[in-house]
């Protein structure tokens, strides 16, 4: 009980989890919620744009790549070239695995990058919290 009301004194952390897959996504946000962080989801890249464009600056945002309308290399070089969109930092989880997508992401300038299929959820919410410093 001590820990809840440490989490509400405490800025919670925000997290803008870009996920299309709807099961991954509904985990993702529960362990996330879990781990104590605010999670605000976007289900495609444009609506992630558009949240990065209205919301407060997420302390990270995880992205996955392959994506409806816009994929998540897209997103991240939104990101660059527009500063109103800030500076959170990214980590990448997807299922492109080979090394020219990795090289490219880090070329982004990303966190960390985990391919979904050799990646215990666990791993990727203790990351996440490295992150933000939770």
């Amino acid at each position: 009980m001590s820990e809840e009301k440490i989490n509400t004194e405490v800025k919670q952390k925000t997290i803008l989890l870009v996920e299309d897959d709807v099961f991954l996504s509904n985990l993702l946000m529960s362990r996330l919620q879990k781990a104590g962080l605010k999670v605000v989801k976007a289900m495609t890249g444009e609506e992630a744009i558009s949240i990065l464009k209205t919301d407060n600056e997420p302390d990270l945002i995880l992205l996955d790549i392959i994506l409806p309308e816009m994929t998540g290399f897209e997103v991240l070089k939104q990101i660059q070239e527009d500063p109103t969109l800030g500076k959170s930092p990214v980590i990448i989880a997807s299922n492109l695995g080979q090394s020219t997508d990795i090289e490219r992401g880090k070329q982004f300038g990303v966190v960390n990058y985990f391919i979904k299929a050799q990646t215990p959820i666990d791993k990727l919410v203790e990351e996440v919290k490295r992150v933000v410093g939770k």
